[in-house]
């Protein structure tokens, strides 16, 4: 399902709509190696799932895609449905935030509340007709993902390593992918965060393992793979490395990507930096940590940046 074709035709959809996002050289890192932040903050919705949508809605043009989601994926969609003209509707929990909700209703899609939590929203949206988009489980998506590593490499002329947020795994197994192609020799780490650490036992156990989720400001990382998911596999066979990063590591990762590099990052993005600062990255080539978006609560970052 991800052959050379599906990734060939991620990179030209992503690409013809999409500007690279900034590679951005972060010599404040005071290491040996060059360190370099991707950030996809620039992207028109502030993340990465811009590019997983776009690649999945052009996949299915002409049928209408249906996705279960609150955060930065149904946004992906919805960007994509009215950059496209597709047809979407999205489904998200009526617990959803007033803000995810209001700004999903700018978009030209059938915007559905259902269910107490994601669980409720995503049985609903399965039970719709049309194509099921899922935010991780795609091929399509997972290929999209793919395109940020292909960006990166074409930068990057020598071998480097990337630093990638891991929940689910739709970017890390997409940015995987993208490094089995790249001229050079990328070794890729995925970072969760310590409290949901779901992809990185279901990688160890051969299947997907329904673990135990604790509280985490990296909530982009948060919740328990689909049986039968995609990305465990992929990140196995790729040879992907993993660790994981604590709260108060994830919490000065933010503030230091405000304070010391001008960028705003939510938890997830966070978690690269606090790979690196944790010495859990190999210093013998580059660096490029993903700096995955910037769309955090400003409650939340008011305070972060407040800690000492």
């Amino acid at each position: 399902m991800l052959d050379a074709a599906v990734l060939d035709q991620a990179w030209e959809v992503v690409s013809r709509h999409l500007p690279p996002t900034p590679l951005i050289p972060y010599p404040e890192a005071g290491l040996d190696v060059p360190v370099y932040l991707k950030y996809e903050g620039a992207q028109p919705i502030g993340a990465f799932k811009i590019r997983g949508a776009l690649a999945a809605l052009t996949a299915y043009a002409g049928k209408p895609v249906v996705t279960a989601s609150a955060g930065n994926h149904a946004l992906g969609i919805a960007y994509g449905s009215r950059l496209l003209s597709s047809d979407a509707t999205v489904v998200v929990p009526k617990t959803a935030a007033a803000v995810k909700v209001e700004a999903l209703r700018q978009y030209p899609v059938d915007l559905v509340l259902a269910g107490d939590d994601f669980d409720g929203a995503e049985r609903h949206a399965l039970a719709l007709p049309g194509q099921y988009v899922s935010a991780y489980n795609d091929p399509h998506v997972i290929a999209g993902q793919s395109t940020l590593l292909t960006e990166v490499a074409r930068a990057v002329e020598e071998d480097f390593t990337v630093v990638v947020p891991a929940g689910a795994g739709g970017l890390l197994s997409g940015v995987a992918l993208g490094a089995r192609r790249a001229s050079q020799d990328v070794r890729v780490i995925g970072v969760e965060a310590e409290a949901c650490r779901a992809l990185s036992t279901a990688v160890a156990a051969g299947r997907v393992v329904p673990v135990e989720m604790g509280e985490t400001i990296a909530d982009g990382l948060a919740g328990n793979l689909e049986p039968e998911s995609l990305t465990p596999g992929i990140v196995r066979d790729c040879g992907v490395t993993m660790v994981a990063v604590a709260e108060a590591a994830i919490r000065r990762s933010v503030r230091e990507l405000v304070t010391t590099a001008g960028l705003v990052a939510e938890g997830a993005s966070a978690t690269s930096l606090a790979a690196l600062r944790d010495g859990l990255v190999p210093l013998d080539r580059p660096v490029v940590l993903v700096v995955s978006g910037r769309n955090i609560d400003l409650g939340l970052l008011t305070t972060i940046l407040g800690e000492r």
